[in-house]
């Protein structure tokens, strides 16, 4: 069945949170409470070059496109309070896959209570492009410019399972849902662990925070550029873990030890990092004192 704008946002309108209320070209953002601010993310995924369509399956795109915009709120210390999403779509795309890729986006939505505020649909000659902007509050917005000297950097998950993901799915393996693979599910699946980020706002002691999208080679060292500091890599780092984008884990830095940080989080943290005082390098490898910058590994959209 031919695609159509009018169909689209019927089925929107029916199946999301928030879908009832979108009768106008405007939507109503939720003001923050008192004594919070408002903040805003956005995501573009376009395919080709943020996914494959013979990769992806569209309930799972749909799931992640929504997970990695809360991502970016929750890490900044936000309480998700809605979004808007953009269709770019070709005129051959079968609608079995447009209802599904809604399916698994309206599915996320409702697990995270998120409403859609609105959004457009558009027809573009071919490939697909879809985009999402998330508004949040935050009473403590957790920025990348606030790590010290002294401070250490933690992740709350293991690094590298997206990477690996990605790479069998270069090499040729698909998602089955009947036998999912944990490697494949961490890159077309990420589960964040949400609501962490208000946590770690809540620790003054927790100094900035960033979700780890791009890989720690790039994520650190925007940290450390933000914030006038040194980081210095662990030791006990992989290959994988200091390259590997998309592991959406809340990456921050602190001052407590690991001890009285597990026990005020109730988890298990890996410390990635350390910050010292400015060197002229935001980042650098691991071992000794010497100044060896580590190359930016991660993926570059500009890059050839």
């Amino acid at each position: 069945m031919p695609l159509s704008e009018k169909g689209i946002i019927a089925r929107i309108r029916a199946r999301f949170p928030g879908g009832a209320e979108l009768t106008d070209d405007c939507g109503e953002i939720p003001p923050p409470p008192p004594g919070e601010r408002l903040l805003v993310s956005t995501d573009l995924m376009e395919e080709g070059h943020h996914f494959q369509f013979a990769w992806h399956p569209p309930r799972l795109l749909g799931r992640k496109l929504l997970t990695i915009n809360l991502s970016d709120l929750d890490a900044s210390g936000a309480r998700p309070t809605g979004f808007t999403l953009t269709l770019a779509l070709p005129p051959d795309l079968e609608e079995t896959w447009l209802l599904e890729f809604l399916e698994g986006l309206a599915e996320r939505a409702e697990e995270c209570a998120v409403p859609l505020l609105g959004g457009d649909t558009v027809g573009r000659a071919e490939g697909i492009g879809l985009g999402i902007t998330a508004f949040g509050s935050a009473r403590r917005w957790l920025r990348r410019d606030g790590v010290q000297p002294g401070d250490r950097l933690w992740v709350d998950q293991p690094l590298g399972a997206s990477l690996r993901g990605l790479r069998a799915l270069q090499a040729g393996r698909r998602w089955d849902p009947g036998r999912p693979e944990p490697e494949l599910a961490a890159h077309l699946d990420p589960h964040p662990r949400l609501g962490l980020g208000l946590r770690l706002a809540g620790i003054p002691d927790v100094h900035a925070c960033i979700d780890l999208s791009d890989g720690l080679s790039k994520d650190l060292a925007a940290l450390g550029e933000a914030s006038g500091c040194t980081i210095r890599l662990a030791p006990s780092l992989a290959p994988d873990e200091i390259e590997g984008g998309e592991d959406y884990a809340r990456c921050f830095a602190a001052s407590l030890p690991r001890t009285e940080l597990e026990t005020l989080l109730g988890l298990p943290l890996r410390e990635v990092g350390r910050a010292e005082a400015w060197t002229g390098l935001p980042l650098l490898q691991a071992g000794g004192d010497a100044a060896r910058p580590q190359p930016d590994l991660s993926f570059d959209h500009f890059r050839p």
